[in-house]
């Protein structure tokens, strides 16, 4: 059985993060084929077009994270009803210098999780346009805006609502066979040299 690496980020840099606990979740519900490497974002500086003859390290270990991912997964918060700057850098640094994007044809998929009710739902609109720009391969359906409840994700990816945890499988499910559609189409090519 072929086996798919998926890289993920998570948005947040919380030590106490809601959506780092849904990560771990979407990964023990995820199909087996899945295999995940979380790409940290925490120690980048911020971008400036000033690097763009000369990547500090951090971005090089970046872009080459991505470049050997075969799909991405976006699990992140909402910070005054968009992208956290954090997550928003990190994009930055691995679309840049112009025409080195790495996020180009990447099959991705976006989630997350907040206590309000509305689960992320603006800060995963405001992301979908800019992985859009970046021309990754977004899985638009379905869509997973997820309220969170202390006792709901208890910790170590358990989740205690059978129909939550249903329906997570499921949309991890569905991103494999977006994976798999889009390198059907899109094979993902060699790494190659960054910045």
């Amino acid at each position: 059985m072929a086996t798919y690496k998926v890289g993920y980020f998570v948005g947040s840099l919380s030590s106490t993060s809601i959506n780092r606990e849904l990560s771990k979740a979407l990964i023990r519900l995820a199909p087996e084929d899945l295999e995940f490497t979380e790409i940290p974002i925490g120690n980048l500086p911020l971008y400036s077009p000033d690097f763009d003859t000369a990547y500090p390290p951090e971005a090089v270990a970046l872009k080459e994270a991505i470049h050997r991912s075969q799909a991405i997964l976006f699990v992140t918060p909402e910070y005054n009803r968009s992208i956290p700057g954090a997550l928003k850098n990190a994009i930055d640094w691995a679309s840049r210098p112009w025409g080195q994007n790495a996020f180009d044809h990447i099959p991705a998929a976006v989630i997350g999780a907040s206590i309000g009710q509305i689960g992320t739902a603006l800060a995963q609109q405001s992301l979908r346009g800019v992985l859009a720009f970046c021309n990754a391969r977004q899985m638009t359906a379905p869509e997973a805006y997820i309220q969170y409840k202390p006792e709901l994700f208890p910790g170590d990816g358990e989740v205690t609502d059978p129909s939550t945890a249903s329906f997570l499988s499921a949309y991890m499910s569905e991103f494999r066979e977006h994976i798999m559609r889009v390198l059907a189409v899109l094979p993902r090519e060699a790494p190659v040299p960054t910045a």
